[in-house]
């Protein structure tokens, strides 16, 4: 089988498994860091939607992610195969960083419609991504892509390569006896380690993107530094933070089980490729 296909197949597959296992916890998070969404809390979704309430938006999630993923896996992988540098390290991180950012632009669109979806108030604004599609203008749909980026692109370097450290550093010093704790556990932390340092970004996209959300409570802003500037004079620093608990409880056990995964079924393509 070819190795791009399955790095597609590898890299859609555990980003699908991770995200809908994790869904609640993402709405949590969605809804710290934009608390001005009326309506927007466990106790109303609960009320109003039912326990699958949770997982609205889930859907277009799994759309976005299994694209965003494979893609983003399967750039990696090649780019990985033709890096030079002497520490593999730097390595990991270029090629992560510049699959972060193709696999990004490729599915933004996605990306804005599940925030849409997920934060909504009123569900019958917007049904399904196609009803997203055609309400919404295809340029709003890139509301806060390049702060996407810019904050996906090192968010995926910076964990893809805490990962492969810890990993790392824990099979030089220590026998490990049990390889699938320690996998999960060093996906979680490379997850937790990539959140804190790029989580403002994370922040300030949401707001862009809520521009477009049709909801009059959502403040508007004149870009990235007006909205980091805006943020930090109503909220005050903090306020770039805000929410940063709920991702943390989201981030570790989805990370986890997304890298924990990509890692046990890369292993396995390549016993398989070797045996073959």
């Amino acid at each position: 089988m070819n190795d791009s296909f399955c790095y597609l197949l590898i890299g859609g597959t555990s980003s699908i498994i991770s995200r809908t296992c994790t869904s609640p916890l993402e709405i949590y998070r969605l809804q710290r860091q934009n608390y001005f969404i009326p309506g927007s809390n466990f106790k109303h979704i609960f009320k109003n939607e039912g326990i699958f309430g949770f997982w609205k938006g889930n859907g277009v999630n799994c759309m976005r992610v299994f694209p965003q993923y494979a893609i983003n896996y399967t750039v990696y992988r090649n780019m990985l195969k033709h890096m030079t540098l002497e520490n593999k390290f730097h390595n990991i991180f270029v090629s992560s960083f510049l699959a972060g950012s193709i696999s990004m632009m490729c599915i933004y669109p996605l990306e804005t419609s599940r925030t849409f979806l997920s934060l909504q108030s009123n569900k019958t604004q917007y049904k399904n991504f196609s009803d997203i599609i055609r309400k919404v203008p295809f340029k709003n749909l890139y509301g806060g892509s390049m702060m996407s980026v810019m904050g996906f692109a090192p968010w995926n370097a910076i964990s893809l390569t805490s990962f492969n450290l810890y990993k790392d550093v824990i099979h030089k010093n220590y026998e490990v006896e049990n390889p699938i704790i320690i996998k999960l556990l060093c996906g979680g932390f490379a997850g937790m380690t990539a959140i804190s340092i790029t989580y403002p970004t994370d922040l300030i996209r949401r707001r862009l993107q809520l521009q477009h959300f049709g909801c009059v409570s959502v403040p508007e802003y004149n870009g990235i530094i007006d909205c980091a500037i805006k943020v930090i004079k109503n909220e005050g620093p903090i306020g770039l933070y805000r929410g940063l608990t709920a991702a943390y409880l989201k981030t570790f056990p989805s990370l986890a089980i997304q890298l924990f995964m990509i890692d046990t079924l890369s292993e396995l393509h390549s016993t398989y490729a070797e045996n073959n």
